[in-house]
């Protein structure tokens, strides 16, 4: 994936599809081509029962002797692919057995149950970023030897924060209270939180998370008005889950804004949910609002 992605305009593969996801999004070529090598890789696994893209409309079984499902966004922050900036792969693992072809249904599995999450970051290094519910620990590609070194141990998400991560040109569609919290944040020392804050935005939710586990913060995509039928933006499966049980390991907290998220009972493999994640302390703030 790192190598297609280096590749580039020189590999024919940047622009679109011409395609719609099933979240009616357009496709962009190397969303369509990470899927693919991902689906490929993971069916080829003697391990794996079942698989769920965002990209996919349905679940794509794989090995009925199969012990594990997962849930893939094949590459979060495609829109970033153009102008060359940061992407990721975020994957979620779950435990589940059964002699019968998977179904939806059974892969309908709260966050909480999940055994491993994570992701790879494509930045000026390829990282790997993972939890089996021991802690968070990276790793780097060493390109040399085509191998992950464990560079980062236990990482823990810094109790205070100055940064915020969110999507400034939505704030007429948040929440009152959303509006009120993240207005506090802007006025910064001369407002009620009396300390100046920093806005920073990626455009890609693996790169605001991993910011986050590095140097702290908060992320926030919530719900807004612009279209109500949605209860967010993000998707349950593929982003929100994987992203909370990274930070809970690392000791920060992932809620919507009426529950923690790894408590949500799962509708529908494609369900959205809005999402604030980040150092405990502030999310904890921000929900006080």
């Amino acid at each position: 994936m790192s190598d297609a992605l280096k590749q580039g305009s020189l590999a024919g593969i940047l622009g679109m599809a011409g395609n719609e996801n099933v979240q009616g999004e357009e496709q962009k070529k190397l969303d369509v081509i990470s899927n693919d090598m991902l689906k490929d890789a993971l069916a080829a696994c003697p391990a794996v029962r079942a698989i769920a893209s965002e990209e996919e409309d349905y679940i794509v079984p794989a090995n009925t002797d199969g012990e594990y499902f997962i849930a893939f966004d094949p590459l979060d922050g495609s829109s970033n692919i153009d102008i060359n900036a940061m992407v990721g792969t975020i994957f979620s693992i779950y435990h589940q057995t059964g002699d019968k072809p998977a179904t939806e249904a059974d892969f309908l599995i709260p966050g909480k149950e999940q055994v491993a999450a994570g992701y790879v970051l494509y930045g000026p290094s390829t990282m790997l970023v993972l939890t089996t519910g021991d802690g968070v620990n990276m790793f780097t590609f060493d390109p040399t030897k085509k191998v992950f070194v464990l560079t980062h141990e236990n990482i823990q998400v810094a109790e205070e924060t100055k940064e915020f991560a969110i999507n400034m040109s939505n704030q007429r569609f948040w929440s009152e209270s959303m509006q009120s919290y993240v207005n506090d944040l802007v006025k910064g020392k001369d407002g009620a939180r009396g300390k100046d804050f920093n806005m920073r935005w990626v455009a890609a939710m693996v790169g605001d998370v991993h910011r986050i586990l590095c140097r702290g913060g908060v992320f926030l995509y919530p719900w807004d008005n612009k279209d109500p039928s949605k209860a967010g933006k993000l998707r349950l499966m593929y982003e929100a889950n994987p992203m909370a049980m990274l930070l809970e390991q690392a000791g920060g907290k992932a809620h919507t804004h009426t529950q923690r998220i790894l408590d949500i009972q799962p509708e529908a493999i494609h369900q959205r949910v809005a999402v604030i994640l980040g150092a405990a302390n502030e999310v904890d703030k921000c929900l006080s609002y």
